[in-house]
């Protein structure tokens, strides 16, 4: 009869395996990772006169309300469907070489409405596309 009590074997954990894989996962993470790389542009910007020359500028005024009615040179269109919008800039830039689409869009407008202005003056092959803003005052930049 065996008395004794059976030993334990003292348990070795072995760490240089597993240095080995937490050092592979540092290596792994510091290459596939992304860092920000901030560029600076060296732009030297064109100067202009400020003398004012009267010239007949060649606009359409397009508006669209919070609401999502059109209005082509302050005429209400009878619908806001897109070949409507198309046919009242067609019709409104008659006469016009190269006009200007300048977009007055109410600041609760929806983005689709802005969209269809822009998409029918891109089928009319008007690329001279402005948008109309008002100045912020002090106040109101702070918001």
């Amino acid at each position: 009869m065996n008395l004794r009590p059976n030993k334990k074997a003292d348990l070795d954990l072995n760490m240089t395996p597993l240095i080995d894989v937490v050092f592979l996962l540092l290596i792994f993470f510091m290459v596939s990772s992304t860092f920000e790389h901030k560029s600076e542009l060296n732009v030297t910007l064109p100067k202009a006169s400020t003398e004012f020359t009267e010239q007949k500028l060649q606009v359409v005024n397009v508006a669209v309300d919070a609401q999502g009615r059109v209005f082509v040179n302050e005429q209400a269109l009878v619908n806001s469907h897109l070949i409507t919008i198309r046919e009242a800039i067609r019709d409104a830039a008659q006469g016009f070489d190269d006009p200007t689409i300048l977009i007055n869009a109410d600041k609760d407008a929806t983005h689709q409405s802005v969209i269809k202005i822009m998409d029918a003056a891109r089928q009319l092959n008007m690329t001279k596309i402005t948008f109309a803003t008002q100045e912020l005052d002090e106040n109101e930049a702070l918001d």
